[in-house]
């Protein structure tokens, strides 16, 4: 545990985190993943990786999902988390993983070890009074509260369908479900209420679950409570919206909350007035490609058209040649020019070449290349991970 310590410390603990926060880490997080700083008999700094299968445009991809990164304040700016990062980039790379994916607390520290931002994701807070949708919705199935028990049963039977085809999730073993997702001690409702789960079944087939708090209060005498969505997901659109009116519909609730959703999410064409969501894009996903060539080989693209592409990294100097759009490496010159960081920004469909191009980021060094590769490089849905690691 004292591996943890230094982001810790960043969360207000003096110490090393107690066991239970511990064992949320510890539990899923393999043998020899962890990196450490020492000075002497004691760790200064840390970095960790769990092992993911993540889904990619037409597949999915092994990948280091990094985690707990942090060096104590008494030893920055002396090249520990450069160092850190070098050691577990290697080691990603020598196991074979082609990708790695972190949430940033610092945004701009991860830039300068080729980590490019791959997902937006967006935050809502609106009243129970302002979530009327346009038009009636047709009534699916039926829905149920279920305990965590069949919660461990029933939610990743809707999970896995999700996951098969949104870019950027990544596949949950029961262990992740029981230690990360479904845990519900004290320390974790921040004052709220317990976690709730709601199923909607349509013939007997889970199709749409929410995991949920309801934070109960009063204030003059009427309630002024707040459903809290922790997770709310549906395996084809009717379910999804349907989980969702669930949930806008729940009563005594003043108004309804979610953070981390997608954002093509569809309440933003359901809802009556939209602008009432208070809907707040953010960063979502940073994505960095370790081996580029693999990375490009392990998804799929829109048609028969290729490109070559001129990757720039220095970090990592195995990547730093020209690649077609499939993963060869090449000797032919190139159709664009751009660095590891913008080309993960594009890898999961988050961003256009176009976009990444009209800041800079990506040059042109054929006629109609970069309307070309926006064409090779689309995706159906944005690219999301429901969860921060």
């Amino acid at each position: 545990m004292s591996a943890l310590a230094p982001i810790w410390h960043y969360f207000g603990s003096a110490t090393s985190p107690d066991e239970s926060r511990a064992q949320r880490v510890l539990k899923v997080l393999p043998e020899g993943r962890m990196h450490v700083a020492e000075e002497g008999d004691a760790i200064v700094g840390g970095a960790g990786a769990f092992q993911f299968d993540l889904t990619v445009p037409g597949g999915s991809a092994r990948t280091a999902g990094v985690t707990v990164v942090g060096v104590l304040p008494s030893h920055r700016r002396r090249g520990i988390l450069r160092e850190l990062m070098r050691a577990q980039l290697d080691d990603v790379h020598a196991r074979g993983e082609p990708l790695a994916v972190l949430w940033a607390s610092e945004a701009s520290i991860y830039r300068r070890y080729g980590y490019g931002l791959a997902a937006l994701c967006g935050d809502l807070e609106v009243a129970r009074a302002n979530a009327g949708f346009v038009r009636p919705v047709e009534r699916l199935g039926s829905v149920r509260i279920v305990d965590l028990k069949d919660a461990l049963t029933l939610c990743p039977r809707v999970y896995d369908r999700v996951c098969a085809e949104t870019p950027g999730m990544f596949a949950r073993a029961r262990e992740w479900w029981e230690s990360r997702v479904l845990d519900d001690p004290e320390w974790r409702r921040f004052g709220g209420g317990e976690l709730s789960v709601a199923v909607l079944e349509d013939d007997g087939r889970p199709e749409a679950y929410a995991l949920y708090r309801l934070n109960f209060s009063y204030e003059d005498g009427l309630p002024k409570s707040a459903a809290v969505v922790v997770e709310a997901m549906g395996a084809t659109p009717e379910a999804e919206v349907a989980i969702w009116r669930y949930l806008l519909d729940i009563d005594w609730m003043e108004r309804i909350e979610a953070q981390l959703l997608p954002l093509d999410h569809p309440l933003l064409l359901l809802v009556a007035e939209p602008g009432r969501l208070r809907f707040r894009v953010g960063d979502g996903i940073f994505l960095r490609l370790v081996d580029v060539g693999a990375a490009l080989a392990a998804r799929s693209f829109e048609g028969d058209d290729s490109l070559v592409l001129e990757v720039a990294d220095t970090f990592c100097p195995w990547n730093d040649a020209c690649f077609t759009v499939r993963g060869e490496k090449t000797t032919e010159g190139p159709d664009l020019r751009l660095s590891v960081d913008t080309l993960a920004s594009a890898y999961l469909g988050g961003f256009t070449f176009s976009q990444l191009a009209r800041v800079g980021g990506v040059e042109e060094v054929s006629e109609g290349a970069l309307a070309r590769a926006d064409t090779l490089f689309r995706t159906h849905r944005a690219p999301w991970c429901p969860e921060i690691f």
